[in-house]
């Protein structure tokens, strides 16, 4: 998202209109920022059930979702697989690679990439995207970097909020209230 003399809420719901692909890391906006083991060392994975709801929802309405790693978060693997992600790069040591690897594969350009990003292993990423976010309890150094903030935190319905602002905008978050129309006869 490039600096504009437009209206900052204009600029933003632009960028939603032609976001095609979300993509967000493990650590930090899946699973909070933190990383639960059991007494033998293996990783406990969870995450917000809203965002899993999301992940869903945007892919049924035809939103391509990707979930990177710059270490080793294969754990999460069987968890994403049955929400249908299948664009999993867990393991890959470089988020910027990851991303465009990505981004290449599916023929997308950056400007239809939403990339969120909560801390400094994501600033590469985030100066790529077309619409780059950052959780609220997202580094603040990154506010100055990013086109939107979201208002939930990583783990905690951040995915949630981007991936249906998305849909909304382009009309496929079908949840959305509709005004009733008012009776033009009174009983």
């Amino acid at each position: 998202m490039q600096p504009s003399q437009a209206d900052p809420s204009t600029r933003i719901e632009q960028a939603l209109k032609i976001v095609r692909a979300v993509v967000f890391p493990v650590d930090g906006v899946l699973n909070g920022g933190r990383i639960t083991f059991d007494s033998r060392g293996g990783e406990l994975c969870s995450i917000s059930v809203r965002d899993a709801v999301a992940i869903r929802e945007g892919l049924k309405q035809g939103l391509m979702i990707a979930v990177i790693s710059g270490r080793d978060a294969e754990a999460y693997r069987p968890l994403l697989e049955n929400l249908g992600v299948i664009d999993l790069s867990l393991n890959s040591g470089d988020l910027l690679k990851a991303y465009e690897s990505f981004r290449d594969a599916h023929g997308l350009t950056d400007e239809e990439c939403a990339y969120i990003g909560d801390d400094i292993g994501d600033i590469a990423v985030l100066a790529k995207a077309g619409l780059p976010v950052t959780p609220i309890d997202g580094a603040d150094y990154l506010r100055n970097r990013v086109g939107y903030i979201a208002g939930y935190e990583g783990g905690k319905g951040c995915l949630r909020e981007i991936i249906e602002l998305i849909l909304a905008q382009q009309g496929k978050w079908i949840y959305t209230e509709q005004p009733q129309e008012e009776s033009e006869t009174e009983s």
